[in-house]
């Protein structure tokens, strides 16, 4: 049936002109119909979840838009136009567009002026897989984004009674909220992209537009769902560099939900999986006994880990809530393993 369809090309665009877009819906459009199979997709991974963060919305809620609504190709830039308050980011759009026309990186080394990791830092991310940047975002800017996610879930930070109550935006400890001015800055923090393109070694990067998290206190009626401890990168050998971030907007306790990890798990994975018994499947086995810590740092700290570390939320124990804002930068050539283990 594959050979069969006749997808849009990369080059084709609509009133927003953006490339890319309209193959990225007609590929969804063909899916939701069962004309072609998910994993006629996996080969344009990278230009897909790149599209969808110089367009700044989230990959979970477009594909719930496209599946649920099915909207023609205008349709779907007036929404994405709608989400951004009718502004787009043209440089982002311009670089972008040029990539697809010319299927060229644009790399770009990562010079001596630009890096704001020490050496030790450094030797501290090779041993430990992991790096907190300081202050990477204002307190100010911390508050303004609570109060954007408050805002969003119907939610008082300073009053418990209002932290259970059901919401649709709310995905367990995740919150669905990608489009806000108060995330829009953290994600064009300076020294969180420094960081990325020093351990990238390269300045070729694009940010996701992810969502934000609040982890609030366990009670007798509302445990903690997850995600406990996992990975979000095929276990295949041999794992890729690849990396993952998320920013502390309020200061967070050992038993307050924090985010934990294992430390150094990146450099002794492939050796645990080769000593598995083959009938085992990693992911099943207790990561807790390997060691997993949990991350205290305070309001605007930003944690970076290598993806092949455990990592995970936390039972909060505390009497505060958590709340955070998950981002990532990458290139567009970043290597993913064609199977998923």
């Amino acid at each position: 049936m594959l050979e069969s369809v006749q997808l849009a090309t990369s080059k084709e665009v609509g009133f927003l002109n953006v490339k890319h877009l309209k193959r990225y819906w007609h590929k969804n459009r063909l899916l939701r119909s069962g004309k072609i199979k998910q994993d006629h997709l996996l080969n344009e991974w990278n230009i897909d979840i790149t599209l969808l963060g110089i367009l700044n919305i989230g990959l979970e809620q477009t594909v719930k838009y496209l599946y649920e609504e099915n909207p023609d190709f205008e349709t779907l830039e007036k929404w994405i136009l709608h989400l951004n308050n009718g502004k787009l980011n043209n440089y982002k759009i311009e670089q972008f567009n040029n990539y697809i026309d010319t299927l060229k990186v644009a790399y770009m080394a990562n010079e001596p002026e630009d890096r704001v990791l020490s050496e030790s830092d450094m030797n501290f991310w090779n041993e430990n897989g992991y790096i907190i940047i300081r202050n990477a975002v204002s307190k100010e800017d911390c508050e303004c984004t609570i109060e954007a996610i408050c805002n969003y879930i119907d939610i008082d930070r300073y009053n418990s009674n209002t932290w259970y109550a059901p919401h649709t935006a709310k995905q367990g400890i995740m919150v669905q909220l990608f489009q806000h001015p108060a995330l829009e800055k953290n994600r064009n923090s300076p020294i969180i992209r420094k960081a990325y393109e020093q351990l990238w070694q390269r300045k070729d990067l694009w940010i996701n537009a992810d969502r934000v998290g609040f982890n609030p206190p366990e009670i007798e009626t509302w445990k903690f769902p997850g995600p406990r401890m996992h990975w979000d990168v095929s276990l295949k050998m041999p794992i890729p560099f690849g990396t993952q971030g998320i920013l502390y907007l309020a200061d967070t306790a050992y038993n307050q939900g924090a985010f934990s990890l294992v430390p150094g798990f990146h450099n002794r994975i492939e050796t645990w999986l080769h000593n598995l018994p083959s009938n085992v499947q990693p992911r099943n086995e207790d990561i807790y006994s390997l060691g997993v810590q949990p991350i205290v740092a305070n309001a605007g700290d930003f944690i970076i880990w290598h993806h092949a570390l455990p990592h995970g939320s936390s039972v909060n124990s505390s009497n505060q809530p958590r709340f955070v804002q998950y981002m990532n930068y990458e290139p567009l050539d970043a290597f993913k393993q064609d199977e998923w283990i």
